[in-house]
C-alpha cells in the first residue's frame, strides 16, 4: 500500500471513528445516533477490509472487521429508516438482515457453493435498495428542508458507489485489490466522506431531524390565536390565515389526494413557502401528519357524536379524507390508543357503532 493510499484510508477511518465516538456519547438522548454510529463503524470496517494488504492482518483481527464490513448494507438500511422515517422502531427483521449478512460473510471465509455468493449479493443489494426506498419515498411529504436535501445525497451517492463496488467484485473478483484501483477506491471513499461532512449529515441533538417521538407532541390543528412568536412576519401571518381558512372553513383536508403541491396551488404560494410555513411556524415535520391531524380531529368528533352512532366507521374515515380504512385505523390508534370502535363505545356510552 502506498503512503498516499494509507493516508487517505487512515484519515477516512479516523473521521468515521470520531463520528462513532460522538454518536455513542449522544446515543441515549438521540435515537438516531446509535444507528448512525453502526453505519459509520461499518463503513470504517469496509475501508480497512478493502485495502490491498488486509489479508496480512492476523486472523483474530481480520474476522471482526470483515464481519462488521459485511453488515454495511443492513446498517445503511437501518440508518436510512431511522433518519427519514418518522415513528421508526427497530424491528426483529432489521437485526435478522444484519445477522444474515454477517453469517454469509463468515461462510464466505470457508468453502461453499456459488449459490451462497449469489444469495449474499442479492441480500446486500436488496437491503441497499430498501435504504434507498426509505430515503426517497417520503421526500414529497417531508417538511424539513435539511432532511429533504439529505434524502437525495444519501440515496443516490451512497448506493451508486456501493452498487459499483458490488458489480466490480462480481465482474472482476479481487480487482479492487490491484494497487491502482485500490488507491482510486480509497480516494473515492475519502471524497465521499468529505462531501457528506461539507453538505451536512444528521447529528446528535438536531431536533429537526430527530424522530417525532423524541420531540414534543405536535399540535393537531392550527391555533386560532397564534402567538406573536408564530406570526413573526406579516407575509407569514397572511399566509397562515389563508391556510387556516382553507382547512377550517373549506375543509380541504377531506380531499384524499391532498399534497403539498395541490395545497400550495390553492394558496397561490410556492411549495417551499408552504413547507416553511407548516414546519417552521407550526412545528410539523411531515405533511401527511399535518393533514391527518385535521382528519383525525374530525373523525374523533364524529365518533363522539350520538347522532352519528349508526354511521359506519368506514364512511366516517372516507368523509374525513382517508383513502381507505387500513391507514385510518392505524393512524387513529396511534393518536388515541384505541381503535375507532373502542373509541366510539367509550365516548357514547356503549352505543354500538357499525364495525369495520
Amino acid at each position: 500500500m502506498s503512503t498516499l493510499e494509507a493516508a487517505l484510508r487512515g484519515g477516512a477511518v479516523v473521521i468515521l471513528l470520531f463520528r462513532v465516538a460522538v454518536a455513542a456519547r449522544d446515543a441515549r438522548g438521540d435515537p438516531i445516533s446509535r444507528y448512525l454510529a453502526l453505519l459509520s463503524a461499518s463503513i470504517a470496517a469496509y475501508i480497512v477490509d478493502s485495502a490491498a494488504d488486509f489479508g496480512t492482518l492476523a486472523l483474530p483481527l481480520r474476522i471482526p472487521i470483515h464481519l462488521l464490513n459485511a453488515g454495511t448494507p443492513a446498517a445503511f438500511w437501518i440508518a436510512m429508516s431511522a433518519v427519514f422515517v418518522d415513528e421508526f422502531r427497530l424491528r426483529w427483521y432489521h437485526l435478522l438482515g444484519w445477522l444474515a449478512l454477517m453469517g454469509f460473510a463468515l461462510i464466505d471465509m470457508f468453502r461453499h457453493p456459488m449459490s451462497f455468493d449469489v444469495a449474499h449479493t442479492c441480500l446486500a443489494v436488496l437491503l441497499l435498495l430498501l435504504g434507498v426506498w426509505h430515503a426517497l419515498a417520503g421526500r414529497a411529504a417531508d417538511l424539513v428542508e435539511k432532511r429533504r436535501r439529505l434524502r437525495v445525497w444519501y440515496a443516490i451517492v451512497t448506493v451508486l458507489y456501493s452498487l459499483l463496488v458490488i458489480v466490480s467484485e462480481w465482474l472482476w473478483p479481487g480487482g479492487l485489490s490491484v494497487s491502482s484501483l485500490s488507491l482510486a477506491n480509497a480516494a473515492g471513499l475519502a471524497a465521499l466522506i468529505f462531501l457528506f461532512a461539507v453538505l451536512g449529515t444528521p447529528v446528535a441533538n438536531d431536533a429537526s431531524l430527530m424522530p417525532a417521538t423524541a420531540v414534543a407532541r405536535q399540535p393537531v390543528v392550527i391555533p386560532r390565536d397564534p402567538s406573536p412568536a408564530v406570526l413573526a412576519t406579516e407575509p407569514d401571518a397572511a399566509e397562515l390565515a389563508a391556510l387556516r381558512r382553507l382547512l377550517d372553513h373549506d375543509k380541504v383536508f377531506r380531499e384524499p389526494d391532498l399534497s403539498v403541491a395541490t395545497l400550495s396551488q390553492k394558496l397561490d404560494i410556492p411549495e417551499y413557502r408552504l413547507r416553511h410555513l407548516i414546519n417552521r411556524q407550526l412545528g410539523y415535520r411531515n405533511f401527511s401528519a399535518f393533514v391527518n391531524g385535521y382528519r383525525l380531529a374530525e373523525a374523533e368528533a364524529a365518533l363522539s357524536d350520538p347522532e352519528q352512532a349508526a354511521v359506519p366507521i368506514l364512511t366516517i374515515a372516507l368523509d374525513a379524507g382517508f383513502g381507505s380504512i387500513g391507514p385510518f385505523n392505524r393512524a387513529f390508534k396511534a393518536q388515541t390508543g384505541l381503535t375507532p370502535s373502542e373509541y366510539r363505545r367509550a365516548r357514547i356510552g356503549g352505543v354500538a357503532g357499525a364495525e369495520t
